[in-house]
């Protein structure tokens, strides 16, 4: 009937204003994960600063755009490359990217503009600690390019061929370089 249709949009309304309510008070575009405390608040506040930066040089508008930044170590890293990706051994950072495009998805009308997730990286703290050794420079320089890689992943780069490689390496060394974060 056209009073319950009249009812449904208002109650949709009512959602979406509440939804914005509380985008406002509690989204912030980078949520950090680290539940071991694998990592110092100075080298998180970083992070924030190098992923705000990060995002203003893609221009992504990080008023309504949110990832996630996890921490963990050797074996976590491991079991999920290896339950997600099917390798079985450690790496340094790994990315999933919510907005790759698959054609079975729906998507939500209205809610086009309110709130873009863009993703989840998570970044081995064990692995950046050895190659920051290995690379000879510091371990907030390392674990600055892990993010960066990662959140330029979230935004569909990648390093398969050579030209997106280049490409992606690039960004990711100007961001890093802009940023002051130096080899």
């Amino acid at each position: 009937s056209a009073a319950s249709d009249v009812y449904k949009r208002q109650i949709y309304k009512l959602s979406l204003n509440i939804f914005k309510k509380l985008k406002e008070k509690v989204m912030t575009f980078v949520d950090i994960i680290d539940d071991d405390n694998l990592v110092q608040d100075s080298t998180k506040n970083m992070l924030l600063e190098l992923l705000e930066s990060a995002a203003k040089h893609e221009n992504v508008n990080t008023d309504i755009t949110e990832m996630s930044l996890s921490f963990v170590n050797k074996e976590e890293i491991q079991e999920i490359n290896r339950d997600y990706r099917g390798k079985d051994v450690p790496t340094d950072v790994i990315s999933f990217a919510l907005n790759d495009e698959v054609e079975s998805e729906i998507s939500i009308i209205g809610l086009e503009d309110e709130i873009n997730s863009i993703g989840d990286v998570i970044i081995c703290v064990d692995i950046a600690k050895e190659q920051a050794e290995d690379y000879n420079h510091s371990f907030d320089r390392e674990i600055g390019f892990l993010a960066v890689h990662g959140f330029l992943h979230l935004l569909g780069y990648d390093h398969m061929t050579p030209e997106d490689e280049k490409e992606m390496f690039e960004k990711q060394d100007k961001i890093l370089e802009e940023f002051g974060l130096r080899r």
